[in-house]
């Protein structure tokens, strides 16, 4: 019962932190004859501000919408940030022609001390020049290559959960990617070794959602000091082995990558790409699988759909060339992306004085880009808060509103360079999870959403799961 009192709590603390009263003022005065517009809003209470509202983003972002349109600023804990919301917006943040925006200023406050120099926190030259190496461990042999590595791990992982009338989905999910972390990209076998690299992970991921931003023992901070410090004596002290192998997990290919120059990854490179890629690819995978297996737990007629499509495979582990058949699978997550994108906002922070949308933006202002809720525009998407693949089934094509209207992966410079191998991960996992198992929610359950690097399941997401036998399956198929 604790759950539900924390979560009145959360929402009680939200409520009164909305209606926190303030005056509207601009973020800062356009210069003279500029022709630009203020980017107006208010703080909320002072230091906080509307940081609590983390836990009803959609809403606030909604309401904020309504009142200021795309460019609006709020406080957050003692500062002003500028919120960036629909695909227009979006857009010119992403192709940021005036080139006044910074991804690693952006980020650097909130992930920089535990995933310093990954390729998000990169700029300009050196993020290309980072990039263009880094495409080799992205292409197509490549990701066949993992998705061999992988497909055993997932088999053997499924084989160990247990039918259950309250069976944590999010969390047997996590520890399957974990798992296959630490083969795929890390290149370990599973034992006492994998799971310490896999608690030093765990602990840098909760720094930097730490409020206390200090080493002080016995805090999430230090516990992410601690294992980031762990992660980088572990890939520096394998890089020389994994240069001399021909290994095929991530970890053997960053080493070897190459870019068409013959230009290589230093081994400090390789290290913070490492550490760095094991969160970005971790953490938005297990949410994606998650928020599929609720939203196909709530529509079981979709789950029997694309449970018959992997049926009609006629294999237990998919192949490359057989995840292109999986259509409807496709589009359930697609629409799952849309309806709660596993990356709730990304980051920028202007270099010098700029505008978007006409509007006034100082230099050293930080902007919250909020693709997630964005993509539950009414504007933009019919009855956006429905379930419904379809929308992206050929014939509809909802997402071609606007060329910025579904992008759960960001767009632009800073486009996911892994959206191709997570696609891949999230289908392989869920063909063979439909073929071993069903699921189902209440009818009245909601899943409360909790934060960490995006909106997450906060009560591990219960399901009713079942066995798929032979002779079900067969009578469905």
């Amino acid at each position: 019962m604790r759950f539900p009192v924390t979560r009145r709590v959360k929402s009680t603390v939200a409520h009164l932190t909305e209606h926190y009263p303030a005056a509207e003022k601009p973020l800062a005065d356009p210069p003279p004859d500029s022709g630009l517009r203020p980017v107006m809003g208010t703080f909320g209470p002072p230091f906080l501000g509307f940081a609590p509202m983390v836990y009803d983003q959609l809403g606030f972002v909604r309401r904020r919408w309504e009142r200021y349109g795309p460019v609006q600023w709020s406080g957050m804990v003692g500062q002003r940030v500028v919120g960036i919301t629909g695909p227009e917006a979006l857009e010119a943040v992403y192709l940021d022609r005036e080139k006044a925006l910074s991804c690693e200023q952006g980020y650097g406050f909130f992930i920089g001390p535990f995933f310093r120099r990954g390729l998000l926190l990169l700029d300009a030259d050196e993020h290309r020049f980072h990039r263009r190496i880094m495409q080799q461990a992205f292409t197509r042999p490549r990701l066949r290559d993992y998705l061999d590595l992988m497909n055993p791990g997932i088999a053997r992982d499924l084989a160990d959960w247990r039918p259950d009338p309250r069976f944590l989905l999010y969390r047997a999910a996590k520890r399957m990617l974990l798992d296959l972390a630490a083969e795929v990209f890390v290149g370990t076998e599973l034992g006492p070794e994998s799971r310490e690299v896999e608690r030093a992970f765990i602990a840098a991921v909760g720094a930097a959602q730490a409020w206390v931003r200090a080493p002080v023992p016995g805090t999430r901070w230090a516990r992410g000091v601690a294992g980031r410090r762990y992660l980088e004596r572990y890939f520096r002290d394998r890089i020389d082995s994994k240069r001399d192998s021909d290994g095929a997990d991530l970890f053997s290919v960053l080493c070897r990558a190459r870019a068409e120059d013959g230009a290589g990854f230093s081994d400090d490179d390789v290290v913070n790409h490492m550490i760095f890629a094991l969160m970005a690819a971790h953490d938005t995978s297990t949410i994606t699988i998650a928020i599929m297996g609720y939203y196909l737990g709530k529509h079981p007629e979709w789950q029997d759909r694309v449970r018959a499509e992997s049926q009609a495979l006629a294999t237990p582990a998919a192949s490359f060339d057989d995840l292109d058949r999986l259509v409807s699978l496709d589009l359930v997550m697609k629409e799952s992306l849309r309806m709660n994108g596993p990356v709730g906002v990304q980051l920028r922070k202007t270099t010098r004085d700029t505008q978007i949308l006409g509007h006034y933006l100082p230099a050293d202002t930080l902007l919250l880009l909020n693709g997630s809720a964005s993509m539950r525009l009414g504007q933009w998407w019919p009855d956006p808060d429905v379930f419904d693949p379809e929308r992206f089934a050929e014939g509809r094509r909802e997402e071609l509103v606007h060329r910025y209207a579904w992008c759960p992966f960001g767009a632009g410079a800073h486009k996911c360079i892994g959206m191709y191998f997570a696609g891949m991960a999230v289908k392989a996992v869920m063909h063979q999870l439909l073929l071993r198992y069903r699921w189902t929610v209440p009818e009245d359950y909601e899943m409360p959403l909790a934060w960490g690097t995006g909106p997450l399941p906060a009560d591990g997401l219960p399901v009713r799961l079942e066995s798929v036998t032979p002779a079900a399956a067969a009578s469905r198929a």
